[in-house]
């Protein structure tokens, strides 16, 4: 493995706002509920972070946030990529001194038709040579309509500051190819709970899942049960996540992943414009799956009760 052991479930956490305005001290709070579920650690500046909506300033005191208040043992990881090598390499770098252990980078993709794989192979590689910090291969072709080759991910996870990929397609057959061809330490990624039963069952090594964000006890019992050989009770768990995953992902997006979160005790709050808050009929149509799901009837606050299955 490598030095960074990434197996379990990471959400990639939200960014709260009030007025605008990014609320460090709401971000604190989820980090320290969050901190309570058996998670292996946080993605902060992530697709559900509203990371393209933060300036420079904001990235960075939000990292230090999440890095501050991050128990002993977690792993905080940090979306770094940006549009241009240099930039990507520069805010990596800064991460890294304000406490990130990890880094997320997403392909470049504002210039689509040249994102080559020699481009993606030699971008990827310049940025892990001037890295402080281990770096993650991002593919979300969802956003950026590209989708990072078997054969790249080959080639990159040969080099040794690049130790995983995310992959958020949710192609298990992707997530295959991708283990048949790596190094024998890089870490695969699932990248929507809607996969994590089955990418977890080929060797994924875990799951980086907006899900998690608001049920995190219930991913990480979908990652232990795996890992115990109790496949009839993970099934059972993905099936019954199915709905609520589909929910606050391609359904409602972030708005509806922050009320969502609301309901659950956590701080969601309304994400930042352009992006509108979830109605109160998308609010209605949320409650009632979250109550399909039993996700409701669980006391809300949390923080004080035994975590589930948390692993030292």
């Amino acid at each position: 493995m490598s030095s960074i052991d990434l197996r379990g479930i990471f959400p990639p956490i939200t960014t709260p706002f009030i007025d605008g305005k990014v609320a460090y001290d709401k971000l604190a709070f989820n980090i320290e509920k969050w901190s309570k579920t058996g998670l292996r650690g946080f993605v902060v500046l992530g697709s559900n972070g509203e990371y393209v909506y933060l300036s420079p300033a904001e990235k960075r005191k939000t990292v230090e946030t999440v890095a501050q208040n991050t128990p002993d043992g977690m792993v905080v990881i940090a979306g770094t990529g940006c549009e241009s090598t240099d930039e990507t390499i520069a805010l990596t770098n800064d991460c890294a001194s304000l406490g990130a252990h990890a880094a997320l980078v997403i392909t470049p993709h504002y210039y689509g038709g040249e994102m080559s794989e020699t481009t993606l192979i030699n971008h990827f590689t310049v940025v892990a040579d001037n890295s402080a910090i281990p770096i993650l291969l991002y593919s979300v072709p969802k956003f950026t309509h590209i989708t990072v080759a078997a054969k790249v991910v080959a080639e990159l996870s040969q080099h040794p500051n690049i130790i995983g990929i995310k992959e958020s397609s949710g192609n298990v057959n992707l997530l295959g190819q991708y283990l048949n061809n790596m190094s024998d330490d890089f870490n695969v990624m699932i990248g929507t709970a809607g996969v994590l039963f089955g990418g977890l069952s080929i060797g994924c090594a875990g799951g980086v899942l907006a899900l998690a964000n608001l049920a995190p006890q219930k991913c990480v019992q979908i990652f232990d049960y795996v890992k115990q050989g109790r496949f009839d009770e993970a099934k059972t768990l993905q099936l019954k996540m199915i709905p609520v995953n589909n929910a606050v992902t391609a359904t409602y997006g972030v708005p509806g992943l922050k009320a969502a979160m609301d309901m659950r005790g956590y701080f969601g709050g309304e994400p930042r414009l352009p992006l509108l808050p979830a109605s109160d009929q998308i609010k209605s149509e949320i409650k009632a799956i979250l109550q399909q799901a039993e996700l409701l009837k669980e006391d809300a606050n949390i923080i004080n009760k035994e975590p589930i299955n948390v692993r030292p």
